[in-house]
C-alpha cells in the first residue's frame, strides 16, 4: 500500500543494512556484519523476524544478495530494460510479510551480465531525481556497475571487475610485492589513469615490475598507480569524451572515479547512493501489486 510504514533491507553479502520508512520517510536505520556469507543454512528466517521484532511486526521489503541462490531464496532476474514496476511485479515471497526485489540480467549471447541489489539504487537514483531519466550512471567497487538509463528504465549495463583485479594482483600476481603504500587520488594515481589512455593495460601491467627493477618508480607508489591504470582502463572504455557520468559513489572511491573520469576527459556528478537506495525500494514498495 502506497504511504503505509515497512522495513527495508540492503542484504548483501558481507553486510546488512534495514530502514524503518514511514511515508516515504527514513525514520530509523541500523547496520550490521549479517551479510549473506555469516548467515548459516537455514537461518534466514530467523534473523528476518528478529528484525521485524525490533520494528513493531511491519512488513518487510529485501533487496540484494538475499535474493541469489546462495540467499534465502532465488529471486530470479528480470531481463533489461527493466523499470520500477518491472521489478515490482516480479517480487518473491520467502515468508509471510516479506518479499525480495529480483535482480536484473542483459541476456546477449556476446555478454551476458547480472546484477542484484545494484537495480534498485540505479532505478531509485533516476526516480528521485538524483539524476536525469536519460543517463550514464557508474556505481563502482569490487564488481563496478555502468548503466545506461532512458526514459527512466535500466536499459543496458555492463559489469567491470576493476576491484577484485586489484585485489587479486596484490595477493597473486608478480607485481603484488611492489604494489606498496596507500591508494587516493593522488599524482601517482593520475599516472596510471594518463598511461590507460594507451590501451595496453596487460603491458602497462608488467611495466609495473619493470620499473620497480629498474628503480623509475619510488617504494610506495605502485598500488596507486595500478590503481590509476585498472579504473582508468575502465572508465575509457565506458564513456566518450565530454559525456557525463552520474556516480553513485562517497568517500575513496568518489574520489578515485570522479578524478579518473575527469582524466579521461568526462564531467562526474556525485549522487548519493543510500537516498537512491531509499527512493527506489519506496518506489518498488509503493507499485507493488
Amino acid at each position: 500500500m502506497s504511504g503505509a510504514s515497512f522495513i527495508a533491507v540492503d542484504w548483501g553479502t558481507t553486510n546488512r543494512r534495514a530502514y524503518r520508512i514511514e511515508n516515504g520517510r527514513v525514520v530509523a536505520t541500523e547496520r550490521d556484519d549479517l551479510g549473506i556469507l555469516s548467515v548459516q543454512p537455514g537461518r534466514f528466517a530467523e534473523l528476518a523476524a528478529a528484525l521485524r521484532t525490533r520494528y513493531d511486526g511491519l512488513p518487510m521489503l529485501l533487496a540484494g544478495m538475499v535474493g541469489s541462490n546462495r540467499g534465502w531464496k532465488d529471486a530470479g532476474y528480470v531481463p533489461a530494460p527493466a523499470s520500477i514496476a518491472d521489478l515490482a511485479a516480479r517480487l518473491v515471497s520467502p515468508a509471510d510479510g516479506v518479499a525480495i526485489v529480483p535482480g536484473v540480467c542483459r541476456e546477449g549471447e556476446r555478454r551476458p551480465d547480472v546484477m542484484r541489489g545494484e537495480e534498485v539504487q540505479l532505478l531509485g537514483a533516476v526516480a528521485a531525481g538524483l539524476a536525469p531519466a536519460d543517463a550514464l550512471l557508474c556505481q563502482p567497487g569490487t564488481h563496478a556497475k555502468w548503466a545506461t538509463m532512458r526514459r527512466g528504465a535500466l536499459v543496458d549495463f555492463a559489469t567491470a571487475m576493476t576491484g577484485e583485479m586489484f585485489a587479486l594482483l596484490k595477493a597473486h600476481a608478480l607485481i603484488g610485492s611492489e604494489m606498496a603504500g596507500e591508494v587516493d587520488a593522488d599524482d601517482d594515481f593520475r599516472a596510471g589513469v594518463e598511461a590507460s589512455a594507451d590501451r595496453d593495460l596487460l603491458a602497462a601491467l608488467f611495466g609495473v615490475r619493470a620499473a620497480s627493477v629498474l628503480g623509475k618508480r619510488p617504494a610506495g607508489a605502485a598500488a596507486a598507480y595500478v590503481s590509476g591504470l585498472l579504473i582508468g582502463s575502465d572508465c575509457r572504455a565506458r564513456f566518450a569524451p565530454g559525456q557525463t557520468v552520474h556516480l553513485l559513489a562517497d568517500g575513496l572511491l568518489a574520489r578515485l572515479y570522479s578524478t579518473a573520469i575527469a582524466l579521461a576527459q568526462g564531467e562526474a556528478v556525485i549522487v548519493d547512493s543510500h537516498a537512491s537506495f531509499v527512493a527506489g525500494i519506496t518506489r518498488i514498495w509503493d507499485t507493488k501489486p
